[in-house]
């Protein structure tokens, strides 16, 4: 007996109208913004006509709104036309947090293709060139104020499997010792105070006005580029710095890769006197040792010492990379996936540094999405090193993502192991997770944006 032909809409319910990418249409975008993970973090959800739904997020510390002016730019678009769409919004990125909405929509954008069609995202990037992603772990100072103390740390981390390191060094460690540094005088009192300020403005009982002006002063103070502070390191600040890395060393050992950061506004002579004090301990690299525009100062900085200079996480699309490249100004890159303008132009970076002959690390201090992104560019590019990974002592770090293909807990023995899942893997976030760490002053879970449905304006450049 022929059973009677089912109704065409009855039929399509139970068609997955996934496999329709030529179809697909964005047609919302909403945040949630949370913090200790380990940052403040804005997370997105690209919502779509055929209920995928694709996940990305603004850079750690940035603020929203510079992807929430992007959504009607969006609207009604198809999120496979990456490239496309890009270069629709990427006028409105710019540099360290200001790349964050572009980067974070971008992300979104190759979530919704994998999935659309099936793919990871680091098959539509020309496929893999490794199946695990090396993690470094980095590991502030706080709490560890002697080299032996931030050693132990250190070797707890290698303990736990990761096999590439890295640590902060610089005048934050000197600012309390007697004649380590010098500067204008009542400067660097005047720095660590406004520092504090800032950290107990909220639990002093203070006012609106107060806690305006403690912000404004903390911006006035650091925000002076390196150069322009004043700022010089004694030579018993020199042997205090050195000591502390030959104590590190003398814990964990000289084989294991050791990089170093947050060295603070000190000028490029500094950097050299420092660089040459460290040169023999072995180290991966120094990192951000002065603002990355001044192309010049790097040639000289990487041409005055022979530990690699690196750089690169507050620096917005590969045009700008080419010139320390060029200049021969660093000799490892460390792009942000939030800053760049994502994951295609972070690719494209590294596939550039590798015709310079320079290796790339990326930079992330943010939630599994923006983790998961940077692991399927590193598993694209081929002078990929390590990607840092901040989040060790969060334990609600991976319970973020819900997934039925990745790993429950993505790193594990210092590593990530790459799926076939499409797009990031995601299925989706856990919400009731998500609710125990909204921002205190940014409460809502994935509230309405219709405000920014039409928020556009005339965008041509030329005339």
């Amino acid at each position: 007996m022929t059973s009677k032909p089912t109704a065409y809409e009855e039929t399509l319910a139970h068609v997955n109208t996934h496999s329709s990418p030529s179809e697909l249409r964005i047609t919302d975008i909403r945040f949630t913004d949370i913090v200790g993970g380990p940052f403040h973090s804005s997370l997105i959800k690209v919502y779509t006509n055929q209920g995928l739904v694709g996940f990305g997020e603004v850079r750690d510390g940035a603020d929203k709104v510079y992807a929430e002016i992007l959504k009607g730019r969006l609207l009604g678009e198809n999120p496979c036309n990456i490239d496309k769409l890009f270069r629709r919004i990427k006028q409105f990125g710019g540099h360290a947090r200001q790349g964050g909405g572009v980067s974070g929509l971008e992300i979104a954008l190759w979530d919704l293709a994998g999935k659309a069609y099936g793919v990871p995202i680091y098959q539509m990037l020309g496929g893999k060139f490794r199946d695990k992603i090396r993690m470094y772990c980095d590991t502030d100072v706080s709490g560890k104020n002697t080299g032996t103390a931030m050693g132990v740390a250190l070797k707890k981390r290698m303990d736990d499997g990761f096999t590439f390191l890295k640590m902060d060094l610089g005048i934050g460690q000197l600012i309390d010792q007697p004649g380590t540094l010098s500067a204008p005088l009542g400067f660097l009192e005047e720095m660590s105070e406004r520092s504090k300020r800032r950290y107990r403005q909220n639990a002093a009982g203070l006012t609106e006005d107060q806690i305006r002006e403690n912000r404004n002063r903390h911006y006035d103070i650091y925000n002076i580029a390196h150069p322009f502070t004043g700022i010089h390191v004694t030579e018993k600040g020199l042997d205090v710095l050195e000591q502390y890395v030959a104590d590190v060393r003398a814990v964990i050992g000289y084989e294991v890769p050791l990089a170093i950061d947050h060295f603070g506004h000190i000028g490029l002579e500094d950097c050299i006197k420092l660089g040459r004090r460290v040169e023999k301990f072995n180290l991966a690299w120094m990192e951000d040792m002065i603002p990355w525009q001044y192309t010049e100062q790097y040639a000289k900085l990487a041409r005055a010492v022979t530990t690699p200079i690196c750089t690169g996480e507050d620096i917005y699309l590969k045009e700008n990379f080419k010139p320390l490249l060029e200049a021969g100004g660093v000799s490892v890159i460390h792009p942000d996936v939030l800053t760049t303008g994502g994951i295609l132009e972070t690719k494209k970076i590294g596939d550039m540094a590798q015709d310079y002959g320079v290796a790339m690390a990326i930079h992330m201090a943010e939630s599994p999405i923006a983790c998961l992104a940077a692991a399927h560019v590193a598993a694209a590019t081929e002078n990929f090193l390590a990607l840092e990974y901040h989040s060790c002592e969060v334990e609600w770090w991976d319970d973020i993502i819900i997934s039925s293909k990745l790993p429950k807990k993505l790193v594990r023995n210092g590593f990530m192991t790459i799926t076939d899942a499409p797009g990031l893997g995601i299925d989706d976030l856990n919400d009731e997770v998500l609710a125990q760490h909204l921002h205190p002053e940014i409460p809502g879970l994935w509230e309405s944006t219709d405000q920014w449905n039409k928020y556009h304006s005339s965008d041509r450049l030329w005339s």
